[in-house]
């Protein structure tokens, strides 16, 4: 029986997030414009994470993640999209 290292398993989507987030910043696009269409998992997962402070999230007129509206649902793949 083979073993996959648990690094190559375990993906991070709370730092992919993150990591796209700033990139389309670095592009010049605002986070006002940006959308995050995530996977009910993944929605949950970022929900959940100890790695998300609270001031980070918020549930306040809908879902958002450091200033970028989320969806969730509708998408098999998670991604960040803009206007």
């Amino acid at each position: 029986m083979t073993r996959t290292p648990a690094s190559a398993a375990r993906r991070n989507p709370v730092a992919e997030f993150r990591s796209a987030i700033a990139e389309a910043e670095g592009r010049g696009v605002k986070r006002a414009s940006m959308l995050l269409k995530l996977t009910h998992s993944d929605a949950s997962l970022l929900k959940r994470s100890h790695d998300v402070a609270d001031d980070e999230i918020s549930f306040e007129s809908g879902m958002t993640f450091l200033g970028v509206r989320v969806e969730t649902g509708a998408v098999t793949v998670s991604a960040l999209t803009a206007d």
